[in-house]
């Protein structure tokens, strides 16, 4: 089989909503073997039903937080075979962000979730990776790119970490052939959004992006030729202050 006809295979961390769900469902549409990830069994399970061909997906229930992402790995993949991507959709925030309000634990908590386990994934797709010369799509944040007001302290930290986690994974694994991108979307309509401390309005919603508009921002990192790196890329809707 060429490189050209290989079915090219990919791992979706928060696949079970929101922008991971549209992530692999974009993905399988243009012929990718999708593994989705997540805490929720029956969103998962969603995911692949409501897929443009559900044999096209498998579902690995996964809490990165909890679970150690190196122990499920094999769960995907043969010990010898690639993967040709990886994207990283979850996160979590909390509605109490202002230093006046929130609570420490929590801010642990986000900050474990957003960072901490992001790099937990990477570190155990990696050799997979290496073996494909895949990419690393990390789903960042609007508050990853720039100052965001409201976004929070442990919130914006941990997402503007993670532009030195893709910075890393470029320094040190381009020598391989991996390639990682800090993908920043700005406003997006999913159910991210009851989070807030105040949850936006229909009409506030409409100005948004969709998780679609993010999927083809990821499918396009994706599809990009083996020497092209793209090292962020920033998607907002024309409203994004």
């Amino acid at each position: 089989m060429t490189e050209a006809t290989r079915t090219r295979r990919a791992w979706i961390v928060g696949g079970g909503s929101g922008i991971g769900r549209a992530v692999a469902h974009a993905a399988v549409d243009a012929g990718w073997q999708v593994t989705v990830s997540g805490r929720r069994g029956e969103a998962l399970a969603q995911t692949q039903a409501t897929a443009s061909n559900p044999a096209s997906v498998a579902t690995l229930p996964l809490d990165v937080v909890a679970e150690n992402p190196r122990n499920r790995i094999a769960e995907i993949l043969r010990a010898d075979a690639s993967l040709d991507a990886l994207v990283v959709a979850s996160g979590t925030n909390n509605p109490r962000r202002r230093w006046t309000d929130h609570d420490i634990d929590d801010v642990h908590r986000v900050i474990e979730t957003n960072l901490v386990g992001v790099l937990r994934v990477v570190d155990a797709a990696l050799p997979a990776l290496r073996r494909a010369g895949g990419v690393v799509v990390i789903v960042s944040s609007y508050a990853g790119w720039t100052h965001s007001p409201g976004a929070g302290a442990a919130y914006s930290a941990s997402k503007t970490a993670l532009a030195s986690v893709v910075r890393t994974i470029n320094t040190d694994e381009a020598a391989n052939g991996v390639r990682a991108c800090h993908l920043c979307p700005g406003d997006v309509d999913t159910d991210f959004l009851e989070m807030r401390p105040s949850v936006p309005t229909a009409e506030h919603r409409r100005r948004m992006l969709t998780p679609a508009d993010v999927a083809r921002a990821a499918m396009f990192t994706m599809d990009a030729p083996s020497h092209v790196r793209i090292d962020e890329l920033v998607i907002s809707p024309v409203s994004q202050v």
